[in-house]
Order: structure tokens, then C-alpha cells, then sequence
């Protein structure tokens, strides 16, 4: 078994990046094993740990097809379709709910109080 090298957190090498970083540049990991990983202390509690990979490896990230753009709108709508009243909310129904605001909280149709 190989161990890592391990980077104070801030003080890695340049040509090293972590999958967010990559993301950030257009790029993705492409299969390549983790390089190297950076640590940051935490009083307490076991040390943050963050895979680093190397920038030359890397490969650009790939371009979304029409069938992918489709994919997630389909997902996207949804996630705002209500369950109760099968109408599009127009914004993403809140788990804690679990339906539109309309049919979690519905207006009281006959009120004591209209004379």
C-alpha cells in the first residue's frame, strides 16, 4: 500500500488541483487516480481532508449533448410539478411540504368572519 503525499492545507504544490478546482478550469479528473491530498487541522476532531489530482492529466470536461439538456430539464421540472395538484409551482416544492404552497396551506373558502 502507497501512501499520499499529505500538503498543510494552503501549501500545495502548483500542477495540483482538487476536483472543484479542476471544474473551475474546464477540466476533470479523466480517470487518474488521486496525486496527493491536503489536510487541515481541526481542534478536537479528526483533520479536513481534500483529494488533490494532477493538472497535466487532467481532460477537459465533456460537452452536454441535447439529450442531456433534456435529461435535466425533465428532472428540474419535476422537482417543481406538485404531487397534489399536478400544476408546475414555478420554483423547486420544499421537501419539508411536499406539495405546493397553494395545496399545503389552501385558503379557507368559507370564513366566520365575512359580514
Amino acid at each position: 500500500m502507497t501512501t499520499l503525499p499529505t500538503y498543510r492545507w494552503r501549501l500545495a504544490p502548483d500542477g495540483y488541483a482538487t476536483r472543484r478546482q479542476l471544474r473551475a478550469r474546464g477540466l476533470r479528473p479523466g480517470g487518474q487516480d488521486v496525486a496527493a491530498q491536503l489536510e487541515r487541522p481541526r481542534r478536537r476532531r479528526p483533520p479536513l481532508v481534500a483529494y488533490l489530482y494532477r493538472v497535466d492529466l487532467a481532460k477537459p470536461v465533456r460537452p452536454m449533448t441535447p439529450a442531456r439538456w433534456a435529461a435535466l430539464a425533465a428532472a428540474n421540472r419535476a422537482r417543481r410539478t406538485c404531487p397534489e395538484c399536478r400544476r408546475d409551482a414555478g420554483y423547486v416544492i420544499p421537501a419539508s411540504l411536499g406539495t405546493c404552497a397553494t395545496c399545503a396551506y389552501p385558503e379557507p373558502s368559507d370564513s366566520p368572519r365575512s359580514a
